[in-house]
C-alpha cells in the first residue's frame, strides 16, 4: 500500500475506463488487489486451503498470490532500431535462461533457471541491485531466497514494492508486469543490474537479467 500511496505506479499504470450500468464511466487507475485493512491477526485467522485433506497444509489466501485480470507490454527492439524511432531504451536484456523441476517441487524451479542466467551473464547474485521474485506462496518464496542464502540485506532489494501475494498474478502478463516495475525501479535508484524470476506450473522456472541504459 505504500508503493501505492507514494505513487510509485502511477507511471506504468494505463487507466482504464470501466462502462457501468448508472451513472458515469468507473476509472480504474490502481491496483484493486492490496487490501489495507489486512492485518497479521487477519491472515492467522484464515484456514489452509487443503486443510482438510492435508493437516500440515500451510498455503491459505492469505499468503498464496491472487489470480486477477490484467494486462501488460513492452517493446523489445535493438539499439539502433529505438534510435531510428526516437525511442528512449529503459533497459537492455543481458540474458535469460530456463530450467526444469519436478512437478512437485515446481515452486524451487527459479533456483536454477537464476544459477544459470547468472552463470551466462557472468555475474553473481550480488551484483545484482534489484530482484523481483514472483510470489506464487509465501512458502514457495521462502524456499527459494533459503536455496539462495538470503541475509536481512538481501531482503531489502527484493519484491521492493511488493508482489503476486499483495498485487496479484495476473496469468500470462506477470512476467512484463514485474519487469515493468523492475525497470522503473532501477531507474529510479539510478542503479544497474535488475533480475526477474518466476516459477511455472508444471515444473519450470524462468530468469532474465537486465541492465538500465
Amino acid at each position: 500500500m505504500a508503493a501505492i500511496d507514494s505513487g510509485r505506479f502511477a507511471e506504468e499504470i494505463v487507466p482504464v475506463s470501466v462502462p457501468q450500468r448508472k451513472g458515469d464511466d468507473k476509472v480504474v487507475d490502481r491496483d484493486e488487489h492490496p487490501r489495507a485493512d489486512t492485518t497479521l491477526e487477519s491472515l492467522a485467522r484464515l484456514r489452509p486451503i487443503m486443510g482438510r485433506s492435508d493437516p500440515d497444509a500451510t498455503v491459505t489466501a492469505g499468503n498464496a498470490s491472487g489470480q486477477n485480470d490484467g494486462a501488460a507490454a513492452c517493446l523489445v527492439t535493438t539499439r539502433a532500431n529505438a534510435e531510428r524511432l526516437g525511442l528512449t531504451p529503459l533497459a537492455r536484456l543481458v540474458t535469460w535462461a530456463v530450467a526444469g523441476v519436478g512437478p512437485e517441487v515446481m515452486g524451487i524451479g527459479p533456483v536454477p533457471s537464476t544459477a544459470k542466467a547468472l552463470i551466462r551473464a557472468g555475474l553473481e547474485l550480488s551484483d545484482i541491485d534489484l530482484i523481483e521474485l514472483n510470489e506464487a506462496f509465501a512458502a514457495q518464496a521462502l524456499a527459494v531466497t533459503r536455496e539462495w542464502k538470503f541475509s536481512d540485506a538481501d531482503f531489502d532489494r527484493t519484491n521492493v514494492n511488493g508482489s503476486g501475494i499483495s498485487l496479484g498474478h495476473p496469468v500470462g502478463a506477470t512476467g512484463v508486469r514485474i519487469l515493468t516495475t523492475l525497470l522503473r525501479e532501477l531507474d529510479r535508484r539510478e542503479a544497474r543490474f535488475g533480475l526477474e524470476t518466476m516459477c511455472i506450473g508444471g515444473g519450470q522456472g524462468l530468469t532474465a537479467i537486465f541492465e538500465r541504459v
